[in-house]
């Protein structure tokens, strides 16, 4: 490949033979009509090789004419492939309008969010793939399509990991506007989060929780709320005295309004501003979802491990996403606990701290997040959804020849 093209942490380097970065449907369909290979790069926030088109012709949408076209009645907006959120959310604020949650980063594309079944925070809020009710898109012979919700099939391509065909417009579910409230506290102790847990993890719209292991004491506890929180203690934690960011140490500069102080629902549900560089910028991630009822095990479970992944941690992040009926998502018919690991940049020493801790949450089913560094094996994984052979058939309906197919894709397809 002429140009050097990396995802977004760096770790990986596509292997692409061509990249293409397409200013038009009708110039994508031509594209995908004469290619053997084909995988797409939605923002390139994805820490493994899911994206990787090894060969072949690696596609970007983000030079499509972005599409925002809102519904009369305001109930859902039609958007092009390769728009992020974050040039999203401002013009549907201004137009009265709201996604019913957001992922922590406005920097990533829709589609490639909606792909893996990346989420927000809340025990009542499915994950953003949850929201969308039609997908258009350009399958293998080039020829446009549209999937619409209740059809046979559709709850097996929405999470679709890229292998049904190439994602031009979705259209998703809207709710009206409104403002939330975001607050900090810091050092809940384990004691308290065994005593209070429901309480604790329903206390918000969108509740996180953030540690680095150093202890078993959880830093910080963030809690978006549609009203006011009560003044005091958050189960024994303290408000926090000043801005925090989620990683320890880290400038909280780049992170969204805190104090209680009301914003609008794009500026208050992600955590960290589109203007900054989200998160540490250098880092690998990991995620696992386990069933809800597990919370506090999972969580234990975590702790166990902690002198193993802590050298290589830079935080871990603890929310809930409520169930879907998504084939391929990792919510699937399951209230979850999300478990998410942000790592230092260093896939060799971060490896065998993954290892520890799937081996450690292994008893508890963890379903890992699809754009994440897992070493789950995939025989393992296939096992974790009852409709994994479903999708492996409809994909292969749409993609006869795995034209979308990849090293990735084609081990976790076999």
């Amino acid at each position: 490949m002429s140009e050097r093209v990396t995802n977004w942490a760096g770790n990986i380097v596509f292997a692409a033979d061509r990249v293409h970065r397409p200013a038009s449907v009708a110039e994508l369909q031509k594209l995908v009509a004469g290619a053997e290979r084909v995988r797409v790069l939605g923002s390139g926030h994805s820490f493994n090789r899911i994206a990787d088109a090894p060969g072949g012709d690696l596609v970007s949408l983000a030079n499509l004419p972005r599409v925002i076209e809102i519904a009369a009645d305001k109930s859902q907006v039609r958007v092009d492939g390769g728009i992020r959120y974050g040039d999203l959310v401002g013009e549907l604020n201004a137009a009265g309008v709201a996604l019913h949650n957001t992922a922590s980063l406005p920097h990533i594309s829709v589609a490639g969010a909606i792909m893996t079944a990346t989420h927000g925070s809340g025990e009542r809020h499915q994950n953003l793939a949850a929201t969308v009710s039609s997908i258009e898109l350009v399958r293998a012979d080039g020829e446009r399509v549209v999937l619409r919700r209740g059809e046979p099939g559709f709850a097996g391509s929405v999470v679709g990991l890229g292998a049904l065909g190439v994602i031009t417009a979705l259209t998703l579910d809207l709710v009206p506007a409104f403002e939330i409230r975001q607050y900090v506290y810091d050092d809940l102790t384990r004691d308290s989060l065994g005593d209070h847990l429901d309480a604790v993890l329903g206390a918000g719209y969108s509740v996180s929780l953030f540690t680095n292991w150093a202890t078993t004491t959880i830093n910080h506890a963030w809690v978006k709320r549609l009203d006011e929180m009560p003044a005091g203690p958050f189960f024994g934690a303290a408000p926090a005295d000043g801005k925090r960011g989620p990683i320890p140490g880290m400038d909280p500069t780049n992170a969204t309004d805190q104090g209680g102080v009301p914003g609008p629902w794009h500026a208050r549900l992600p955590h960290f501003k589109l203007e900054f560089t989200p998160s540490s910028g250098a880092e690998l991630q990991s995620e696992y979802m386990v069933p809800r009822s597990h919370a506090l095990a999972a969580i234990d479970a975590v702790a166990s491990v902690r002198d193993q992944i802590a050298p290589v941690l830079q935080v871990n992040e603890i929310r809930t996403v409520a169930a879907d009926d998504l084939w391929l998502s990792m919510n699937y018919q399951q209230d979850s606990l999300g478990l998410h690991f942000t790592w230092i940049a260093d896939t060799e020493a971060v490896l065998p701290a993954v290892r520890a801790l799937e081996e450690a949450l292994a008893d508890l089913s963890p379903r890992p997040h699809w754009g994440k560094v897992f070493t789950m094996p995939a025989e393992t994984i296939r096992g974790r959804y009852d409709r994994f052979a479903d999708f492996t058939e409809l994909a292969a309906s749409y993609d006869p020849t795995g034209k979308f197919r990849n090293p990735w894709l084609d081990d976790l397809l076999s």
